[in-house]
């Protein structure tokens, strides 16, 4: 009878001391590391982010930023986003100065970039030709780097990748219908 205890005893005693190895091995062996993720991860230099906006907001992002821009140009001119794209400013006429109103039609290109065609134009009272106070304009505003001007064309030609924003952030103009108040960006963060 001895001899079944004995056994016994030493029977549990080797579960026991089994399960404490392997307990301990577990323990002690290093984990695989990090485990990688699975998700694809866009590789790149920046990351986008696609924004829908409406007039009011632009309005005041935009003259915001003209007012920046602009702070020590003489002249001061906004721009109010209606059911196109209107410039209000003055032009010096000898010693007076005359109210301007420049209308555009706004178009977003497939590059992102933004296309303001003229569509109509009045000063004061007088009615000069477009390409004229459209280099007037070119010559003696202070134009935001990015905003090239086009007399000829009658056009004013916003590239969005040149606008000089905070962080080195760029947009891209993806739709641009005001008449629905539609507005669509993409803003590409930099990563790197």
């Amino acid at each position: 009878m001895k001899n079944k205890w004995k056994i016994g005893f030493l029977l549990l005693f080797g579960i026991n001391l089994l399960f404490a190895i392997i307990m301990l091995s577990l323990v002690m062996f290093p984990s695989k590391g990090p485990q990688t993720s699975k998700l694809n991860v866009p590789m790149g230099e920046h990351v986008s982010f696609h924004v829908k906006s409406n007039k009011n907001d632009l309005n005041k992002i935009i003259n915001h930023y003209l007012k920046e821009e602009a702070a020590d140009s003489p002249i001061d001119y906004q721009i109010i986003l209606g059911r196109e794209v209107e410039l209000y400013g003055t032009l010096p006429f000898f010693s007076e100065e005359l109210n301007m109103k420049l209308t555009f039609e706004p178009k977003a290109l497939e590059n992102g970039d933004l296309v303001l065609q003229q569509k109509s134009m009045t000063i004061g009272s007088l009615h000069l030709p477009i390409s004229y106070v459209l280099n007037f304009i070119s010559e003696n505003y202070k134009i935001p780097k990015g905003v090239d001007i086009r007399p000829k064309d009658k056009l004013i030609y916003v590239n969005m990748k040149q606008l000089k924003l905070k962080s080195d952030i760029k947009i891209k103009a993806d739709k641009f219908d005001l008449n629905k108040d539609d507005i669509r960006f993409t803003i590409q963060v930099p990563v790197k």
